[in-house]
């Protein structure tokens, strides 16, 4: 073969190892490539704004309101008001960054989903004519150090959205509170009429409280009108004990087919994200409904304003369609005891303590 031709082939074959290479790099290393990317475009204003220490008190401050509404935390002594970076302050190559951090978690629904509730907020500003629904009022931070090896975490967050991840010892992922909402639940008007975000949490449960016996659903259906909105809201820590006592039908109570469409809701939630992630996720706990599974639903069976809840183990799915005329949804997966990591850290402290390593993250 010509020399040419050889160093073409040899640069091919090249190539293709360094796309085999990266198409198995880990959503971890993905993670960490994506972020310090992102935090080296950052001028020292824009750094401020975006990277925080590990142990800021902000890590757990989360929302999903829009930013007017947020509230001052005592606890954290803020002024009520998010912290990072929005996209709109940033520049087009720190937006592809951002997007790449964002992306690096979720699986193409969860991505797709992203986008669409951030394109409503155009939907709400042709209806409000309001400058406070802005698609690039969305937020970057970025706790601790970007690394494979040590503890860090990082936010998306705006109106409707909170994607929370954490990772210990840079690899070990969290990522509750998940929280996606939308509003309108379903687009009446213009250019995204009939738009529905969030239909599989909706059309998933629906259908399984429909297919419900009488005696079924005297169990599986709380009396009285839906509850205004989640239970948990934007508290930090996911109380268990706003559960009980226990209500709802459990998971043996189903039939097989039932069954089925309570597995399926739950996808819905977790399914956001990339198998990866998930799959490591599932290690600690599956999100596999089971023996001891609890669904619950409260309002309408058919349409209008309705409340559901399932309760699988230590991991709690919350879904709210009230507001708004029954259009407009909060739906959040969470962890008792466990969101932002804190399961996972309390065994990595743990570990420390017993092989004597006092070392920092």
């Amino acid at each position: 073969m010509p020399p040419v031709r050889l160093a073409l082939a040899a640069l091919l074959a090249t190539s293709l190892l360094a796309t085999a290479a990266r198409a198995h790099e880990s959503p971890a290393a993905e993670m960490v490539t994506a972020a310090n990317r992102f935090l080296n475009t950052l001028d020292d204003d824009a750094r401020a704004k975006a990277h925080f220490e590990w142990d800021s008190e902000l890590r757990t401050y989360w929302h999903f309101v829009p930013d007017f509404a947020v509230k001052p935390d005592d606890q954290v002594k803020t002024k009520g008001k998010r912290y990072g970076l929005t996209i709109g302050e940033m520049s087009p190559q720190q937006r592809l960054f951002a997007r790449t951090l964002l992306n690096s978690a979720l699986s193409h629904t969860g991505q797709q989903q992203v986008a669409t509730i951030q394109a409503l907020e155009k939907v709400l500003y042709d209806i409000e004519k309001r400058d406070i629904r802005d698609p690039e009022l969305y937020y970057v931070s970025i706790f601790g150090n970007p690394s494979t090896e040590k503890t860090w975490a990082w936010r998306f967050e705006g109106h409707h959205l909170s994607v929370n991840v954490t990772l210990v010892d840079g690899k070990k992922y969290s990522v509750t509170p998940s929280f996606f909402g939308t509003n309108p639940h379903v687009v009446k008007d213009g250019p995204l009429k009939g738009t529905k975000v969030l239909a599989a949490e909706e059309d998933l449960a629906r259908e399984l409280v429909q297919s419900l016996s009488a005696e079924q659903r005297a169990k599986a259906v709380i009396p009285g009108e839906a509850y205004a909105d989640i239970l948990t809201k934007e508290n930090r820590e996911a109380d268990e004990s706003l559960f009980q006592p226990a209500k709802g039908i459990t998971f043996e109570e189903l039939d097989e087919k039932q069954q089925a469409m309570l597995a399926k809701l739950v996808d819905a939630y977790v399914e956001k994200y990339r198998p990866e992630i998930v799959a490591d996720v599932q290690t600690t706990e599956s999100t596999a409904p089971a023996k001891g599974t609890r669904f619950a639903w409260m309002g309408d069976l058919k349409a209008g304003g309705h409340y559901y809840r399932v309760i699988t183990g230590d991991w709690l799915f919350e879904y709210d369609c009230t507001q708004n005329d029954a259009n407009h949804v909060h739906a959040v997966w969470r962890r008792f005891d466990g969101d932002f990591g804190e399961d996972l850290l309390a065994k990595h402290y743990e570990a420390a303590h017993s092989n004597g390593d006092e070392k920092s993250r």
